[in-house]
This record gives C-alpha cells, sequence and structure tokens, in this order.
C-alpha cells in the first residue's frame, strides 16, 4: 500500500513535498495510517489534534496516543480543546455539525498563524461511498452526488482511493496500533447507521461495490464538470455588469424566460450566491419592482424587467459621519468626501459641488438618506421627495442603498453623486466658497 500511495501522490499531489503539511489526526486507523504513509513518503508533517471531551477519559487516551505519535516520529503537534456541545447549543448545531465547525476553523487558524501550506484528511473510499448515501437519501443535486473532494482549498484527501478494509490490513501488516472511537459504534447517528447496517449487505450484494462507486463518482464529475462550463457560458452571455459598480449584474428576465425551464437555470445560475428558497426566486420575475429574496451574502430584486444580483448590504456598517469645521476630507465606505476652500467655480460635474461657505451650520452630517427625505434640487423651483426624485432617475433598490445626503442643520445641501440643493446655490455675493468633492 506505501508504493500505490507515493504513486497517487506522485500523480495528483506532486507538489506536496516541496511543502509543509498539517495531519489531521483523531487517533483512528485512518489518521494514524495517513500520518505514517507521509512519514515514510518524505513529506514534511505536523499532526493536529481536536479534544472534544466528548468520551471522558478516553478522550483524553486518545490525546495522548497522538502525543505519543508525535514524539515517536519526531514530528510537531498541535492539541486543541474545544466545547462542541456548548458551542452546538449556541449556535443551534448538533454536536457532530458543531465539532465538524470547530474543526476546521482551529485547521483555518494553524494555516494562517504557522508556516503549513495544507490540511491532510483521512477520509477514505468507504467515507466517501457514505457522504454520497447521506446526501441521496436527503436529496441532492449532482454536486452532492460526486462524494468528498480530493482537493478544496487548503484542504487534501489522499487516501480517497483506499477502502477501509485495506487501511486496516496495511496496519495490522506493520503492527501500527490506533485508537477505536467507542461513539463510532453507536447506529443513532446515520454516518454510523450507513456504516455498520446498510454498506455492508451493499458489498455482500456487490463486493465490488466501492470500485463501481469510484468510477459513477468519476462520470458524474465529468458531468458536473460539462454542466458547470454551460453554465458560466449562459452566465457571461446573461450577466450584465455594472460600468459604475462591478457588484451588481443585471439580468434580462426576458431573455432569462427564452432559455426555457426557468426552474432548472434559475437554479444552475444563482446557487452559487447561496439561494435556497426557489420558488420565491421564480415568482420574483412575475411580482412589482422592488421586491426582493435574499441569501445569506447576496439579493436578488426585481427591477422593471430586470433581476439584479448584488451583495447584501451591511446593516452594521456606519450610518452616519460628522464634518467639523476647518476638516478637509472624511473617509466613506468605498469613496472619499474632499473639502476645499477656493474663490472661484473651477470644475463642476456630478461629483463636485460648490456651496456658500457661510451657508453652513457645522458640524455638518452625511448619512444614508431616509424615507420622508426631501429637498430643492438645483435650477428646479419647489421641493421634491428623494424618493420621487430616485424613481424619476429610475434608480434600482440596490441602487438608492448607497446613496448617502450631506446636511447642514437637517437640511440636505447634496445627494452626493447625483444633485446639489437650490437653496445652498452659490450667487456672485458669495466671496467665501467651499468646494465640496466625493473620490473613489
Amino acid at each position: 500500500m506505501l508504493k500505490a500511495f507515493q504513486e497517487h501522490i506522485n500523480t495528483h499531489f506532486p507538489y506536496l513535498k516541496e511543502h509543509k503539511v498539517i495531519v489531521a489526526c483523531s487517533g483512528g486507523v485512518d489518521s494514524i495510517l495517513l500520518a505514517h504513509l507521509c512519514y515514510q513518503s518524505g513529506i514534511d508533517l505536523a499532526l493536529a489534534h481536536c479534544n472534544f471531551k466528548l468520551r471522558g477519559s478516553e478522550s483524553d487516551e486518545d490525546e495522548s496516543f497522538v502525543r505519543d505519535l508525535a514524539t515517536a516520529l519526531s514530528i510537531p503537534v498541535f492539541v486543541k480543546h474545544l466545547e462542541a456541545e456548548t458551542y452546538g447549543n449556541v449556535k443551534q448545531l448538533s454536536i457532530q455539525m458543531a465539532a465538524r465547525e470547530l474543526r476546521y476553523n482551529w485547521f483555518h487558524s494553524l494555516i494562517e498563524a504557522h508556516p503549513y501550506d495544507y490540511v491532510l484528511t483521512a477520509h477514505h473510499a468507504d467515507d466517501n461511498l457514505e457522504t454520497f448515501l447521506i446526501n441521496l437519501s436527503r436529496g441532492t443535486g449532482i454536486e452532492g452526488l460526486t462524494g468528498i473532494p480530493p482537493v478544496n482549498g487548503h484542504y487534501l484527501r489522499p487516501l480517497l482511493p483506499f477502502s477501509r478494509n485495506e487501511l486496516v490490513a496495511y496496519a495490522k501488516a506493520n503492527q501500527i496500533d490506533w485508537r477505536e472511537d467507542s461513539s463510532n459504534r453507536q447506529t443513532k447517528y446515520l454516518r454510523n447507521k450507513l456504516r455498520h447496517d446498510v454498506i455492508p449487505i451493499l458489498k455482500e450484494i456487490n463486493p465490488a461495490i466501492l470500485a463501481n462507486f469510484k468510477k459513477t463518482v468519476g462520470y458524474l464529475h465529468d458531468s458536473a464538470t460539462m454542466i458547470n462550463d454551460t453554465v458560466k457560458k449562459i452566465q457571461k452571455e446573461l450577466f450584465e455588469y455594472s460600468s459604475e459598480d462591478q457588484s451588481v449584474i443585471k439580468i434580462s428576465i426576458a431573455k432569462l424566460q427564452a432559455l426555457g425551464d426557468t426552474q432548472v437555470y434559475l437554479h444552475a445560475l444563482f446557487k452559487e450566491f447561496g439561494f435556497t428558497a426557489w420558488k420565491d426566486v421564480s415568482r420574483l420575475l412575475d411580482s412589482q419592482s422592488g421586491k426582493y429574496v435574499s441569501s445569506a451574502t447576496h439579493r436578488l430584486v426585481k427591477d422593471r424587467e430586470n433581476l439584479l444580483l448584488g451583495p447584501v448590504t451591511d446593516i452594521a456598517q456606519k450610518q452616519s459621519y460628522q464634518i467639523f469645521e476647518g476638516e478637509s476630507a472624511v473617509i466613506l465606505p468605498e469613496q472619499i468626501l474632499k473639502l476645499k476652500k477656493v474663490s472661484t467655480i473651477e470644475e463642476v460635474g456630478a461629483n463636485t459641488i460648490y456651496v456658500p461657505a457661510d451657508s453652513l451650520h457645522y458640524p455638518l452630517e452625511i448619512r444614508r438618506w431616509e424615507q420622508g427625505d426631501v429637498f430643492y434640487p438645483l435650477g428646479m423651483k419647489g421641493k421634491k421627495k428623494l424618493s420621487k426624485y430616485f424613481k424619476d432617475q429610475k434608480l434600482s433598490l440596490l441602487d438608492k442603498e448607497k446613496v448617502w445626503v450631506l446636511c447642514s442643520n437637517d437640511q440636505i445641501v447634496w445627494v452626493l453623486g447625483y444633485r446639489a440643493d437650490e437653496r445652498f446655490r452659490v450667487v456672485p455675493d458669495n466671496k467665501k466658497i467651499l468646494k465640496i468633492t466625493i473620490t473613489t
């Protein structure tokens, strides 16, 4: 098996011998064997062990076992005590999911804090089949049927081609000790029930099931690649990026509907942005402008004949800034407002206004616009609600959310980047003029 492992590394992970890696090591046969195989293959490694304190003294014995292995191999070891039960209660996660999240968060911090490039986990062929069956039982798309990815960012799984029987046989033949996790025998967990009650029957029916499963996963990977390539091509044709804001994407509803089955295409086009409420996304096509559906990271907004896709605005972001007399600049999200005293009006434009310095009352305020705001648009008679002004300008919901207003004594001086206020117009008698500019 050592030779097969080394050939697999040379073919699929040839860069490993030039990097330092961390092996996630629970003490079980799979992770212990991965550590030995990496060590025998000349890979520069350290061990990382999580002690969740879920099995009392047994958990502490696992930790000691991993520490002893690191000492025997003269390699570094990282150990972390983590409270999965407490974390799960706070996050409303099962203990298994809480432990997984804590474990990977810690692995990520190790990569960030230490000179290691990859984390190797000991997932093997049986784990892959279990994951496939779990996803299949819960309902999934093709991605859920392609199994555990061998490479996922900093995480590598070099044991995926090997079965658990192969690992155990090699460990016994080479007198390599390991620890048995008693919780793995409890069939109250779905993975364990599949491992102990279902997969043995499948192997009895067809002893070649793991080999055949590997072929199936390969075919599914090929199909997923083809589908993803097609989706990327359609996205390239449909997605129009705003010239002013590359974070906002416009999608023509007519072009989307012309593709055919919109439910299928909506899922394919937008799943990478975290959407899951597909019925709500579908209803958006026929809803009124301003309606939207949100994921954890993005929002899809109906805007007349289009859908607008953009990142969710951070509502915790600071919403108001004060400018005191004499200040020359204020840093806003994605832009800077600059103030300068001048004697004459020079260049003008959407990003520059001039106001009589004596007409301002400090501190000035820059804030997000609010419903009910009114101003007197420069060059027009009378006042206008900002909401009506935005409608006339055909601003989308996403555009409106980004609008700032500059105020003096609760009066709007400038709708930044759009229109100044007539009440603060410079007239010939004004000797002191303040030039206000926004830059990105």
